[in-house]
């Protein structure tokens, strides 16, 4: 289910599991195979020189730590690239997991839509200061929420995800093709959750709005312009946005596991084949870890994708001083801005969906992108009791998403840690 985890993760769930969910993949953690991409040594921050047997050890901990079931890591800057892969791709068969998998990549999802958004607001087709009333009637308070609060998610629209009608519907049916229009509707009912400006919330509400937005000014499908404006230009071979109702994704591709809707303990649920149309542009578009190494870098540094004035703005545009975002624990680590979240000086995106985790964020100190992607969205640690594990160990580390726990260690072999906010 595509719900919300304000409490704890905030941004950092990317489409949320209720109550945040993390994984642990039974019998798993730490199997399968490797592959380099490149060796190589990097710099820690620092005159330290950290070879990539510290990003190996640092993946292999924490992935052991998350228990899923596979993982594929990269870390590229412009000296080198590192690849691995580990785990299994399929828990039945114990295929291994390898680096070329296609992968539903969730949240990041968005960063398309917001970067398609600035490419609009440049060829002057809209203005991020427009209201959404100008193109979507019906809106509470529409006539004061502009675009940009709507991408920085200060608009105070609800999340259709957190809807109880639509969750219920969603659970009795995860094959269910949803209209955009349907999501749209449902979050616009349960809105407003407050004045436009003065509050920060995750909802995936807004950036389905903002696609309709999008193909209205446009008068194209959305697909084709991530096709035309993003995909094609950035040459990214293995990325693309399904069709609604087109709930398989390409060859090869790892199955991807879950436990939403089901009880801590429960045998994990084969979710790939799962509708991905309750995310649509907010959360639907299928990648591989080499498109993401090239689209990650072009994201912070806005090469191939905006102008330098476009680029600042979206750099500029991170929130930080609206509750829950300017008060403990997220005070000063954390922001989001269009499209992009900011996480103690990384920038990028995470996406959840479905038996899928992902990790995509740039650091401009080191010039490097890091990725992660995990075929499970189960948590691990000590988490709460509403939020479903595979098993009630290790309860000595925190309550994490398994791409979340790897791309922390990561991150924090790379000489710039990332740590979750305290519990």
């Amino acid at each position: 289910m595509l719900a919300q985890n304000m409490h704890q993760q905030v941004w950092k769930a990317g489409i949320f599991v209720t109550g945040l969910v993390l994984l642990l993949g039974i019998g798993c953690g730490g199997g399968g195979n490797q592959e380099d991409s490149a060796a190589g040594t990097h710099t820690t921050g620092g005159s330290e020189q950290a070879s990539t047997a510290d990003l190996d050890a640092a993946l292999k901990k924490s992935f052991q730590e998350s228990d899923a079931p596979g993982v594929v890591a990269a870390v590229q800057t412009p000296e080198y690239t590192w690849v691995r892969a580990l785990g299994v791709a399929d828990r039945a068969s114990k295929e291994p997991m390898m680096p070329e998998v296609h992968h539903r990549v969730g949240s990041v999802t968005k960063t398309f839509t917001a970067t398609l958004l600035l490419q609009a607001a440049e060829e002057g087709q809209l203005s991020l200061d427009d209201t959404i009333d100008r193109y979507v009637k019906g809106v509470p308070n529409g006539d004061k929420i502009t675009l940009r609060q709507m991408a920085d998610m200060t608009s105070g629209i609800a999340t259709y995800t957190e809807d109880d009608q639509w969750v219920k519907e969603w659970s009795s049916d995860p094959t269910r093709v949803w209209a955009p229009e349907e999501l749209a509707q449902i979050g616009i009912k349960d809105s407003p959750l407050f004045d436009p400006g003065t509050e920060w919330f995750y909802s995936n509400t807004n950036y389905v709005l903002l696609g309709l937005v999008l193909e209205q000014v446009t008068g194209k499908p959305v697909g084709d312009l991530y096709r035309e404006q993003i995909i094609e230009p950035l040459g990214l071979q293995s990325t693309s946005f399904p069709d609604l109702a087109d709930s398989s994704i390409p060859e090869p591709h790892a199955q991807g596991y879950t436990l939403q809707g089901q009880s801590s303990g429960g045998q994990p649920i084969d979710a790939t084949d799962w509708s991905p149309s309750e995310a649509w542009t907010a959360g639907m578009m299928i990648s591989t870890v080499e498109d993401l190494l090239t689209y990650g870098r072009a994201l912070g540094t806005g090469d191939g994708l905006l102008s330098p004035e476009k680029q600042s703005e979206r750099l500029d545009s991170f929130v930080s001083d609206v509750p829950p975002l300017n008060q403990p624990p997220l005070r000063g680590d954390l922001a989001y801005g269009i499209g992009l979240g900011k996480d103690h000086g990384w920038v990028g995106h995470n996406g959840e969906i479905p038996g899928f985790n992902t990790y995509l964020f740039y650091h401009p100190e080191l010039d490097a992108v890091v990725v992660v992607e995990v075929n499970s969205d189960i948590s691990s640690g000590k988490c709460p009791k509403d939020v479903p594990t595979m098993n009630e160990w290790p309860r000595g580390i925190p309550c994490e998403l398994p791409a979340d726990r790897i791309f922390e260690a990561l991150a924090e072999a790379l000489g710039k840690p990332s740590p979750s906010p305290p519990e």
